[in-house]
């Protein structure tokens, strides 16, 4: 069902993303775009289904996980191999390989000047959005885009190909890791490759959008289960390379860090290994920076101005600002949308910096995964862009704790994540909808907080169990 229901999302996803190349497959399965979008959703019906049903057999039959590696390659192969559906990122990772391979800086060059550089049909299949932006991407990203354009010159399809080939390293990183890392932490490692791998929001809105994000969780997910088992230095430098893919997983790196540093019984071992990490932090994103020959200007303001362009209604920061800027216009109070909006992105960048802090404050040995997953998540809710796909930082993660395993809603979250953005790449939710998904969020929250008090032994004091992670008692390397 599950591989059916991929070879359908293939197979009809050209016509109805609006592909900006002619695909090297384009079938006519049906005619008529209504059609094709029916087939393109009942694909995506049947994947989602398949997945819910795979882990109701795995619960009884106890699956091991090599056992659904053959399952995650039949669903994946088809999504692999055609072109790319929700999004039309590819392309612009193609047009920024193309600009380095040239010779200038995607941090500077934007995509439109391809045009008057010899490669007018590379900035068309740019998204016409996207054509003025600079790469928002770490530097061993680009290099890896600029060795695709190296090797595929012009064929855009070819590009896209290898880069997707690229990015499945991050997939078969998450098939390794994600199991090991519940393993160590007590937790069912099918279930956890079962929620970071298979689901329906990494297929469609990594793999099938050929999303960068794919790479980064892997490497991010490999550094956190090293460190867990008990090399935290080695985490901390693969988080690091995680970084030069996009910048999100350098908290990781920080995280992994704090908890290594609180264990030590000494301040003197505490200095010493702190030093170490700084070091091997800086070797890496110095080394790779300086190797692809964009030194360290990359980390700059403009690696976040791309991603605030965006505006959704799913992100509680533009949300709040047009449902606040609808009723004070209501009330005859001229409050313009995008003034509000400037106010409460501040807010929620402040607000999701202190719940980082306070995890990272709290962060132990014990509790690394699920204070990092969470700080990931608040990263993601928090930023100026929450698109569906960005909460798989966290996901990846807390799929490796138990508590996280046991929730009912985390699947129905999943799916429903994988269903927010339309073939083309547009949110399903309009920004006049922005009210009802505050009112949802505020329903969320309460029943949260609901569930939160109810549980056994809220408000009273807990035990402090000690921790017998291998961290806790191994070398640094």
């Amino acid at each position: 069902m599950g591989t059916a229901g991929s070879i359908l999302l293939t197979l009809a996803g050209p016509s109805i993303a609006g592909s900006p190349v002619r695909w090297w497959f384009e079938p006519r399965i049906v005619s008529g775009h209504d059609a094709r979008t029916v087939v393109l959703y009942a694909g995506m019906v049947l994947l989602s289904a398949a997945w819910l049903g795979l882990w109701r057999h795995t619960s009884v039959a106890m699956t091991r996980p090599r056992e659904l590696w053959p399952v995650g390659v039949l669903w994946s192969l088809p999504l692999a191999i055609g072109a790319p559906l929700f999004s039309h990122d590819a392309y612009s990772y193609l047009a920024q390989g193309t600009i380095a391979h040239l010779g200038l800086s995607p941090y500077h060059a934007v995509p439109a000047a391809l045009g008057a550089l010899g490669h007018p049909h590379v900035m068309s299949a740019v998204d016409p959005f996207w054509r003025h932006a600079t790469a928002p991407y770490g530097p061993l990203f680009l290099e890896l885009v600029r060795g695709v354009v190296a090797i595929t010159g012009a064929h855009l399809i070819a590009g896209v190909l290898l880069v997707r080939l690229v990015e499945l390293i991050g997939l078969l990183l998450l098939w390794a890791f994600v199991p090991r890392l519940a393993r160590a932490l007590g937790a069912d490692p099918s279930r956890a490759l079962w929620l970071a791998a298979l689901s329906p929001l990494v297929l469609i809105q990594l793999l099938a959008a050929a999303h960068n994000d794919l790479l980064m969780i892997g490497l991010m997910a490999a550094g956190v289960t090293l460190a867990v088992e008990g090399r935290p230095l080695v985490g901390i430098a693969i988080c690091a390379v995680a970084m030069t893919v996009k910048l999100p997983a350098g908290i990781a790196a920080v995280f992994i860090a704090a908890a290594w540093l609180r264990a030590d019984p000494t301040w003197r071992l505490r200095l010493r290994h702190g030093a170490e990490a700084l070091a091997a932090v800086a070797v890496v994103v110095g080394g790779v920076s300086l190797a692809t020959g964009w030194g360290l200007h990359w980390i700059s303001g403009t690696l976040f101005s791309t991603p605030a362009r965006v505006r959704l209604a799913i992100t509680p920061a533009t949300g709040v600002a047009w449902t606040l800027s609808s009723v004070l216009h209501d009330l005859g109070v001229s409050a313009p949308f995008r003034h509000v909006e400037s106010v409460t992105r501040a807010l929620a960048a402040a607000l999701t910096a202190l719940f980082a802090l306070a995890m990272l404050l709290r962060t132990r040995i014990d509790n690394l995964v699920r204070v990092l997953g969470l700080a990931l998540l608040a990263l993601a809710f928090g930023g100026p862009a929450a698109w569906p796909w960005y909460f798989t930082w966290g996901l990846v993660l807390l799929a490796a704790t138990t508590p996280f395993q046991r929730r009912p809603a985390v699947p129905v979250a999943l799916i429903a994540g994988a269903f927010l953005v339309k073939a083309n790449g547009i949110l399903v939710l309009p920004l006049r909808s922005a009210p009802y998904v505050v009112i949802v969020y505020l329903l969320i929250a309460a029943a949260a907080w609901y569930g939160w008090r109810r549980r056994p032994g809220a408000g009273r004091p807990t035990r402090r169990v000690a921790s017998h992670s291998v961290l806790a008692r191994s070398s640094p390397g």
